[in-house]
Parts: structure tokens; sequence; C-alpha cells
């Protein structure tokens, strides 16, 4: 796939994908454009906001291998990596996948399982391997792992450590439908006489692999490079913040600027393209001062001041 086949690419999956998911476009096209930029995804919203079917039909659509883990308070790190299993018949120990050998990896509720149950994700999404009885394996590409987590239970919950929130490119909401919309989803499921609707493949795991690597050939100025670098930094700056995005956060909006690019057709970057995954790639990432949490103050009000008080780049728009 050449970097212009990327927006048609993505146009057919999206177009898919609201068959079934309706009034959602900005929430897809922020997932689909994660999945171009190679990132993880947490999605934090109320109960029953089709979190887990979006993920599903969109491994479907996209043609991946998907598997869903229920984290709960006893689900163990084996429950997700797998283990070594005695083979009776052969006085043998084979290994026994677990889920996590699949393009898309949906971890539902992941802040219900303890630290070391969670731990148990990191290798996996940082380096695309993981280690069972000190043998490594190398993961498939793609190796995306979509987790969720309700906003409003905290009890039984373990929340996550920074070093893990750090590893999700982006963290995502799908919230509430419109009026209008949640009439449409009734009339849709009214037509159709069941509560399945089958999806049809657009490419398959190579397909996605090789939009990914398209993504390398979109230009960023420099000019670009330094008002990303410099809106990380004054996230560190900023009076209400303890500690801010770390330069993780600044491959964060360059990837997904790059993908937004591709996405809008585009061989280069513009400075919308970094605003606009801005408060979804670096909120999750600041830790705030106390007094501020008390405050009521939001991450995301953080970054909106940043970005409201950095003076943003003039960058020609015109094809490369």
């Amino acid at each position: 796939m050449e970097l212009k086949d990327v927006p048609v690419f993505s146009k057919k999956v999206l177009d898919e994908m609201e068959r079934i998911i309706v009034g959602k476009r900005k929430a897809l096209e922020d997932l689909l454009v994660s999945f171009l930029a190679n990132g993880h995804v947490l999605f934090e919203d109320y109960p029953g906001l089709a979190k887990t079917l979006i993920a599903r039909s969109f491994a479907v659509t996209l043609g991946c291998g998907f598997r869903r883990v229920q984290f709960t308070p006893d689900l163990l790190p084996t429950d997700i990596t797998g283990t070594y299993i005695l083979n009776r018949d052969t006085n043998k120990f084979e290994l026994r996948k677990g889920p996590i050998f699949t393009n898309v990896l949906l971890g539902d509720e992941i802040n219900r399982a303890p630290p070391k149950t969670q731990a148990a994700l990191l290798e996996a999404m940082q380096e695309r391997q993981t280690t069972i009885e000190g043998d490594s394996y190398v993961l498939d590409p793609p190796f995306l792992v979509i987790a969720t987590q309700n906003p409003i239970e905290y009890e039984g919950t373990y929340p996550l450590p920074e070093a893990q929130l750090d590893r999700f490119l982006v963290k995502l909401s799908v919230g509430y439908p419109a009026l209008e919309d949640e009439i449409e989803i009734l009339d849709r499921r009214i037509q159709r006489k069941q509560d399945e609707l089958q999806l049809r493949a657009i490419g398959g795991p190579k397909t996605l692999v090789e939009a990914q690597r398209a993504i390398e050939e979109v230009h960023i100025d420099r000019e670009l490079l330094e008002y990303i670098s410099t809106v990380v930094r004054r996230t560190r700056e900023h009076p209400q913040v303890e500690i801010g995005a770390s330069p993780r956060g600044s491959l964060a909006l360059l990837k997904l600027g790059r993908a937004h690019a591709a996405f809008k057709a585009r061989d280069y970057v513009i400075p919308d393209d970094v605003k606009r995954f801005a408060v979804q790639a670096l909120a999750h990432r600041i830790i705030l001062k106390a007094d501020s949490w008390v405050k009521g103050v939001h991450p995301s009000n953080i970054v909106n001041d940043v970005l409201r008080n950095t003076p943003i780049p003039k960058v020609p728009e015109r094809g490369r």
C-alpha cells in the first residue's frame, strides 16, 4: 500500500463500521488514526456505550485476529500470556498460548485486575513481545491493545500505574448518542430482526501493517517538531502540574499528526493535525498538583491552556 491509498482504505473501514456504530464518526476516526499510528488505546467511559462492540467490530473490519480478556481481581498474568502445560501423551511441556497472541487485544475493565496482572501487558505493549518462563516470543504484527475502564466505579479497582498509562498512545471516550442517533439505533435493530450484524473484512493484518508503514512517508516540517516539543515541555512547566508529559508524549503527537495527515489525504503535517490529538495524547500523561486536583482541574484543561498560549507555526499547506 502506498501513502495515497491510506485515505481510500480508511474511508472503506469507517463506512463499514458505521453500518453498526451510529453517530460516532469522530470516535471511530480517532480509533482508526490511532491504529494507523500503531498505538494502543485506552477507552474511559460509562458502561453500555459500545466500547467493546467498537473494538470487536474494528478487528473484524480490519480482518485482524481479536481476543477479549475480562479483567477481574483474581486474573493471573498467565491468564493473559499463557503458560507451559504438560502433555501426558508425549510427557513434554507444551506452550499453551494466551489471548495476548492476537492482533487486537481488548482488556475490558483493565483497572479491576491487580497491578501484577496489569504489568503482564507492559512488555507486550512496548516491545511487542512477551516472556513466558524465561522464553521470549515476538507477537505477530499488528499488535494493538484496546483497554477500557469505568470512570465512576472505584471500589475494588486498582488505578493504572503511570508507567502503563504512558504506554497508551491516546485516551479516548465515546459519549452518549444524540437523541436522533439513539432512535436510529433502535430503528436499525427492529429492521434487522437480530442483535448481531455481520461485517465484511477490508483487507487483513498485512493491509494494516502496510498502511502503518506508509505513514512513515508523511513529511513534517522542523517548525512543527519545535511546536510539538514546546507544547509538551509547557505541560511540565505549568504551575498546576506536578509531573508533565514525557518525551513519549512528543512521539505520540508526532505519530498521530502524521497518521491524521495521511487520513486526510495529505503527505505533509499541518498544525491542526497536532492540535487535533493533543488532549487525547497528553492529558492522561499529566499528574496534577494536589491543590489543583482538589479544585476540580482536569488534565485536559491544562493541555487546552497550553495550546491557547503556544504560538502556532506557519507551515505552507502544499504537497511535497
